[in-house]
This record gives structure tokens, C-alpha cells and sequence, in this order.
């Protein structure tokens, strides 16, 4: 067992949640990965183009970093707690003429759960994910603050989690710039992964070239 602890990275496949993953694994973390299947390009009709969920060549590349790292990845499949929980609010807020917010319900009710329970059942101390944001205590709460990058930060969609699970929360990214997160996955040879466009549309609306 490593002096760091167990660690459980969520992993989509993509360059931030790779660097999180080798971060953690070059400070001496045990790290495991696990990829969580959202939703299903397959039968919506979108494009291979990354948005926010792992298609198959981004699950095969999240696997990949784990044999060649050495560390055990899972993949576990919450389409259907995704669908209930994000997609049909999505659509009803949407069709009342309301602005939902889908990241923070996916965080805040169906990834950090998901997550925690997969961590306590393997026995992880923390749980790590590629967000650019920060967590710090203060006066014996955790708080949630920016990334040092704000063109990047994400610290807006993770408001809603619970003092539980923002202490075994961890986000190697929070103190870094997006060009040196780019920099270091392109020297540790991912150079290919370092080209990968943003993760910025909404996951489960498909990209038809418009």
C-alpha cells in the first residue's frame, strides 16, 4: 500500500483526466482508474468529436494509460441513473423556459456518488477527477475555490457536493494552467493526447455540424 494512499481517478479518456491520472501516479499514489459510460454515441447519431462523455476510442484510450502505468481501470455503466437524474430535468427546466445547468446535477448527484461508492468499496481513501478547480479548509469546512487557470475553472458545476465528499476529494489540475497541463502530457510522450480539442459541449446533445 503507498504511504500516499489509495486513490480512485475518474478517468473519460481525455488529456486532463490522463494528466490527473499520472500526476498522482508520479507522487506515489496507488492509483485505480475508472471510466464512467454516461451516455451512448452509438445509438444517438453524434460524431466521434469529444464533448463532455468518453466515446469508445476515449475508454480504450483510459484503459491504455492504465496498462501502460500499470494500475487496474474499470468501466461502469450509469446511463440509466444519467438519463433519470440529468437528462429528463434537462429537457423539463428546458421546456419551461429555465437555463438548467446539467454538469451540476451530474456532479453533484450522479459522478460523486457513483464515485464514492466505487472508492469505499475498493477500499480508496480519496477520489481524484481532472476539474480545474481547488478545494482548501477553512475554519474546519472544505471550499471549494477557482483553478489558477479561470479561462479553465470549473469549480461552478461542483457546488452542490457535500462536506463528506469534498474532504476525499482531490484535483491535480487546480493549480495549473491548461498550456502546462498540454505541456507536460506531451512530454511524458502523449503527444497525440496533447492535440485533443475541448471538452465544452453539452454530452448528451450531439454534435451534427451545424
Amino acid at each position: 500500500m503507498s504511504k500516499k494512499g489509495k486513490v480512485l481517478v475518474a478517468m473519460s479518456g481525455g488529456i486532463d483526466s490522463t494528466v490527473a491520472a499520472v500526476m498522482l501516479h508520479n507522487e506515489g499514489y496507488d492509483v485505480v482508474g475508472i471510466t464512467m459510460k454516461t451516455w451512448d454515441y452509438s445509438s444517438s447519431g453524434g460524431t466521434k468529436k469529444e464533448t463532455g462523455c468518453c466515446n469508445l476510442d476515449s475508454i480504450n484510450d483510459a484503459r491504455q494509460l492504465a496498462v501502460d502505468l500499470g494500475f487496474p481501470h474499470y468501466i461502469i455503466d450509469i446511463r440509466d441513473e444519467f438519463g433519470e437524474a440529468v437528462i429528463e430535468d434537462f429537457v423539463a427546466e428546458y421546456v419551461a423556459g429555465r437555463t438548467p445547468n446539467p454538469c451540476v446535477l451530474c456532479n453533484t448527484h450522479i459522478k460523486w456518488t457513483a464515485l464514492i461508492k466505487r472508492a469505499k468499496q475498493m477500499e480508496c481513501e480519496f477520489i481524484a477527477t481532472g476539474h480545474y478547480a481547488q478545494v482548501r479548509n477553512e475554519n474546519g469546512r472544505f471550499v471549494v475555490s477557482k483553478g489558477l487557470d479561470e479561462s479553465k475553472d470549473q469549480s461552478y458545476v461542483l457546488w452542490g457536493i457535500t462536506q463528506e465528499n469534498l474532504a476525499m476529494s482531490r484535483f491535480p489540475l487546480g493549480g495549473f494552467r491548461k498550456k502546462e497541463i498540454r505541456k507536460m502530457c506531451e512530454d511524458w510522450g502523449y503527444k497525440e493526447l496533447a492535440k485533443k480539442s475541448e471538452s465544452y459541449e453539452i454530452c448528451f446533445v450531439p454534435d451534427n455540424d451545424y
